[in-house]
């Protein structure tokens, strides 16, 4: 499997079948995608695909900016895998590798909302343990925040995702 950045090509390719349901042939993953790509908030660098066996997208992974107060930080999400893909280790390898590239761009933390029993293999802890709080605190302990070497522990706040997360 090869994960790299996304291309023009690859947007269409994963997260509607990823994300879709009967009641949701539209999925709100794919509206807010569209709408985080043309925000300020982008961050091409850490939008990932994963690779099959025959070069098709099998899954994908962004991260935008976010802030905690008026620091930066980075919001992971949303992930997806083709259901024809899962349980193979695509997600394991986007999460690594975006966290990886996040930790080489000097970012100083990754922050999400999800599963504590998937993402804490990753370092992923409650954001409350770091003095970041989730931007609804009803969210508790699924919010959640991984630091990174530049993390400065001083860093503590409300994190807030990129604009279109709060509208879409």
């Amino acid at each position: 499997m090869l994960i790299r950045r996304e291309t023009p090509a690859d947007v269409p390719a994963v997260t509607a079948a990823a994300f879709a349901g009967p009641e949701t042939p539209v999925p709100v993953e794919v509206t807010l995608l569209d709408e985080l790509r043309t925000c300020d908030g982008w961050l091409p660098e850490l939008s990932l695909v994963a690779l099959g066996d025959k070069d098709e997208v099998v899954g994908h992974v962004v991260c935008t900016r976010g802030r905690v107060g008026t620091a930066p930080a980075v919001g992971l999400g949303p992930l997806g895998v083709h259901p024809g893909h899962r349980r193979r280790g695509v997600g394991l390898a986007l999460v690594h590798t975006a966290l990886g590239a996040a930790d080489a761009l000097g970012e100083p933390l990754v922050a999400l909302l999800g599963s504590p029993a998937y993402y804490g293999r990753f370092g992923f802890r409650a954001g409350t343990d770091h003095g970041i709080a989730a931007p609804d605190p009803a969210w508790g302990e699924y919010f959640q925040v991984r630091t990174l070497t530049a993390h400065d522990p001083a860093l503590r706040g409300t994190f807030r995702y990129a604009e279109p997360f709060e509208r879409v």
